[in-house]
């Protein structure tokens, strides 16, 4: 069984405010419940959300397990640990990993990654354009690696070290990160735009 993790307890200090990054809104939705969203309508598994803020956890809808970091400044690692600590009790092969501060990853994209394990990938990752972006697979045999790691790099220190399946995923989304109020009043550019146009 496939398990989906949305990652959404960052601090996001590069963005600022006394809101969490993840309640900023995008087409009028906040940044995590597009995640959320994506993640679920992927079908991939259930769906298990980080967070460490509770306005953050009251826009999770009815049927997504929330858990709490309670450390977030200790890094995504320390997210990635919560949920793994979370799903290493239930009959779970491997995680599909996506984080909340990137709206515009699809639907399909944690489809694909996720039907990697099927094909035999035990580390996977999304590509857009040849460059390695999210979300990420991690096997359970990989579990126990994972939850020694420390910092802001989290998974990527595993795709390094054992190599990792490469799944296209161009035609599924945007990898754009929302790192800072500049980096989400371009993706709202694009958003409307876009919506214009259809």
């Amino acid at each position: 069984m496939i398990a989906v993790v949305v990652l959404a307890a960052g601090r996001g200090e590069r963005f600022g405010g006394a809101a969490p990054k993840q309640l900023a809104e995008l087409g009028g939705r906040a940044l995590v419940v597009h995640a959320i969203d994506a993640a679920r309508a992927s079908d991939a598994g259930a769906v298990t959300v980080v967070v460490s803020d509770d306005r953050v956890a009251a826009l999770v809808p009815e049927g997504v397990e929330v858990v709490r970091n309670p450390t977030p400044e200790s890094g995504i690692a320390s997210s990635l640990q919560v949920a793994l600590r979370a799903l290493e009790p239930r009959e779970v092969d491997a995680v599909v990993v996506g984080l909340a501060d990137q709206p515009l990853v699809g639907a399909a994209a944690y489809r694909r990654v996720a039907s990697a394990y099927d094909d035999g990938a035990r580390l996977a990752v999304a590509t857009y354009r040849g460059a390695r972006g999210n979300p990420v697979l991690i096997a359970r045999r990989h579990w126990s690696e994972a939850l020694d790691l420390d910092g802001d790099e989290g998974a990527r220190v595993l795709l390094r070290r054992y190599g990792a399946t490469e799944v296209p995923c161009d035609d599924t989304g945007d990898p754009s990160d929302v790192d800072t109020r500049a980096d989400l009043a371009a993706l709202e550019a694009r958003w409307r735009s876009e919506t214009a146009s259809e």
